[in-house]
């Protein structure tokens, strides 16, 4: 039997195995590109809940806006690194890269709603409307939520959907239960998801 050594495979046989290559390359692209973003944190979420439970209670105590601000403020940022680590962790056990594919349609489609957060806080402020600021968070988190959930399972927008709901309530809420609305929200909310999606896709 004729064997052919590699120094007789022609540049047809070199051009097929190049091809097949790119078309692996090319279906797992493909495949990340479309694929839901699994990597959302459930006890991280768990603890965002936590943490802005704790930060409702002290947020309740104080006696005057610079300090209730100051308060949420920090508590965003506490809640920024909660969810960051988390969602690094998880994805890198299961072993999905974050910043591509479904990864990177789901961080650009949340931030545009959480951003517009800020010049807006600062607008409330400089108007003296603080009483207003818990409806308008809750509000721009749900629809970040929402619109990352696009590229999520359907748990996640199902909680954009809640927060927009209570954020909603809380524009028309009596003044001074602010910080209930946040708690129900960035508290329970949190807690009860995060819960939900660590049991179903775990951690």
């Amino acid at each position: 039997m004729l064997k052919l050594s590699t120094t007789d495979q022609g540049p047809e046989t070199i051009a097929l195995g190049d091809r097949a290559m790119d078309d692996l390359r090319f279906i797992r692209q493909t495949m990340e590109h479309g694929a839901a973003f699994t990597a959302v944190p459930g006890w991280g979420g768990v603890g965002m809940g936590v943490s802005a439970l704790g930060a409702a209670a002290l947020a309740s105590t104080q006696t005057n806006s610079n300090g209730w601000l100051l308060v949420w403020g920090v508590e965003a940022l506490v809640a920024i690194v909660i969810g960051s680590v988390a969602i690094q962790r998880k994805a890198a056990r299961a072993d999905l890269p974050v910043l591509s594919g479904a990864g990177r349609k789901f961080l650009l489609s949340f931030l545009p709603p959480a951003l517009a957060g800020v010049p807006l806080t600062i607008g409330l402020w400089n108007a003296g409307a603080t009483h207003l600021m818990p409806g308008v968070w809750l509000l721009l988190y749900g629809a970040a939520v929402i619109t990352a959930g696009t590229f999520s399972v359907r748990t996640v927008p199902v909680m954009g959907i809640c927060f927009m709901f209570l954020g909603s309530v809380a524009l028309f809420a009596p003044v001074g239960s602010g910080d209930l609305a946040m708690a129900l929200g960035f508290g329970a909310l949190h807690i009860g998801f995060g819960a939900t999606i660590a049991r179903r896709l775990g951690g």
